[in-house]
């Protein structure tokens, strides 16, 4: 009863993350359509999760979600689970059953998801939380950032502020998250994109672009004309990008789906194919994944990939 009552209190009306009324709007229809669809995805998830028993979905609505946006449904799913979770004093037990079990193919979205849940209720996520995987277990800080920026963007982009919470070792996994809701609140523009980033100190910009590449492969909304000019204005952090295309990479061939535009677009900002840019972020966590379970191994994961990147390199154009 309680879990049905707290259900009722938390489901999501998708209006209210429609990024046209938040002012997150697209110069181009095709990719706002996009965008908009990537929203819808994520509360539809989030709602399918609430409405169910504890880590459990409705295959039904689940389905019903495109292939290539169910990723984002899952990770709504998490952010759902997870506050119910931490409301019913779980300790991640909800969220472990959803991550072995309809969400298994997506466990990087659903650390994620539960990063949502830890920002909206102002707690530091929990190290030992029965869903955490080693080294994957940071990614809530990346699912922080893009909740702060989402909900505060005037903080976040014009102000630059860092919660209290998420600095130290943990901020360049918070920028990463903040670096994917960047790319949805300039509209996917390269331009605008460059412009906001140019605005942030300059020891955070390479985490804003690792999130910036994941966002662009993993929604594949761009073409390749945007592509170009999005490595027009990553110049001098390819390395990022394509780390953070390697992430979005490795979390569809999870899922034994790579949509077409994303498979373009990683390829397009790695200079490889997404199954060789995957295989370096298991490469670099398989070594990560000797060190102690810290924020410095997750940095040691991503330096990892950016190293495994390097003789690609030339095969990324301007």
């Amino acid at each position: 009863m309680r879990a049905k009552i707290i259900g009722r209190m938390l489901s999501l009306d998708p209006r209210r993350l429609s990024l046209e009324r938040r002012g997150f709007v697209a110069d181009d229809p095709e990719i706002q359509r996009r965008l908009e669809a990537v929203v819808y995805a994520f509360a539809t998830g989030y709602n399918a999760a609430m409405a169910a028993a504890p880590g459990e979905l409705d295959a039904r609505t689940v389905s019903a979600v495109p292939p290539d946006l169910r990723g984002f449904a899952f990770e709504g799913a998490a952010m759902s689970t997870g506050l119910r979770d931490q409301l019913m004093m779980r300790r991640g037990r909800d969220l472990q059953k959803l991550a072995a079990g309809p969400g298994a193919q997506y466990v990087h979205l659903i650390h994620v998801g539960a990063g949502w849940a830890y920002a909206r209720l102002r707690r530091r996520p929990e190290p030992n939380a029965r869903f955490a995987r080693p080294v994957l277990r940071w990614l809530t800080w990346d699912g922080w950032g893009f909740h702060q920026a989402f909900f505060r963007p005037d903080a976040v982009f014009e102000r630059h502020a860092i919660e209290p919470a998420a600095t130290g070792a943990v901020r360049p996994i918070r920028d990463q998250g903040v670096g994917r809701a960047l790319w949805f609140y300039a509209g996917a523009d390269p331009k605008r994109i460059l412009d906001a980033v140019n605005g942030f100190p300059i020891t955070r910009r390479p985490d804003l672009w690792a999130g910036i590449g994941l966002a662009a492969c993993y929604t594949g909304a761009q073409s390749g004309p945007r592509l170009d000019a999005l490595l027009d204005a990553a110049e001098g952090y390819h390395d990022h990008l394509a780390q953070g295309a390697a992430f979005a990479a490795k979390a569809h061939i999870l899922t034994g789906n790579v949509p077409p535009r994303s498979a373009a677009a990683v390829t397009a900002l790695t200079g490889a194919p997404p199954a060789t840019a995957a295989g370096w972020t298991d490469g670099s966590l398989a070594r990560a994944g000797y060190l102690p379970d810290t924020p410095e191994t997750y940095e040691e994961w991503r330096a990892g990939i950016r190293h495994a990147w390097e003789p690609h390199k030339d095969g990324v154009t301007t």
